[in-house]
């Protein structure tokens, strides 16, 4: 279930990293481009595990991992409500293409790396493991993905959802909060999460169907 949930996560969040690989090599010969495309996907993916490593430690220290799943809950919203727009440069060559690739991915990647921390439940094989699946469908599939959450608005409201799950179950797992809170209250662990997911889907359907397109 980890597992899925950071394909899901990295799918659902990953199509603009995707558009950024494609346009940073659209310039170059076909040969170039496939280089710049495979040598920049293998560099964003490394740091990707990288930062998310550093992530999974830092989220063991008491109240980081309860800060990191209120900023998940807000990361779960933005998905929801937030208007897409990618900014792109193109590689004039195929290191040049390989650097815009890993640059973009890292500054546009920070919501990635703390939902996948969180859905990792510590474990960086994990967080390996789901990358190399998810990174591939991403990259090579792209193109379909972005019709497919056009078209079907409700994989963003599963991968939002799934996004709110992990942002409640990192909460619960904090040291502190468990102490101070949550071993006085039944059912803790579970009640969080649905509760924050139940918030979250429910208040993005009601601004995007009542107030964002109200005429």
């Amino acid at each position: 279930m980890a597992v899925i949930s950071i394909i899901i996560i990295d799918i659902v969040l990953g199509g603009d990293n995707a558009i950024i690989i494609a346009l940073a090599s659209r310039a170059l010969p076909s040969e170039q481009r496939k280089k710049a495309i495979i040598y920049g996907t293998i560099g964003a993916v490394a740091v990707r595990i990288t930062l998310t490593g550093l992530a999974l430690y830092l989220l063991k220290i008491p109240l980081l991992q309860f800060a990191g799943g209120l900023l998940l809950v807000w990361i779960a919203f933005k998905l929801l409500l937030e208007e897409k727009a990618v900014e792109f440069k193109e590689g004039k060559s195929v290191i040049d293409a390989i650097k815009i690739i890993i640059v973009a991915d890292v500054v546009m990647g920070v919501d990635n790396v703390i939902a996948i921390a969180g859905a990792a439940h510590g474990s960086l094989l994990l967080v390996i493991l789901g990358l190399v699946i998810s990174v591939p469908i991403i990259v090579w599939g792209s193109t379909i993905i972005l019709k497919w959450l056009e078209r079907f608005p409700v994989i963003v409201y599963i991968g939002a959802g799934v996004l709110a799950w992990t942002a409640g179950k990192m909460i619960t797992a904090d040291v502190i909060i468990y102490r101070e809170i949550g071993q006085y209250i039944p059912y803790f662990d579970l009640a969080v999460p649905a509760i924050i997911l139940l918030i979250v889907t429910g208040t993005g359907y009601y601004i995007n169907r009542n107030v964002r397109y109200k005429v």
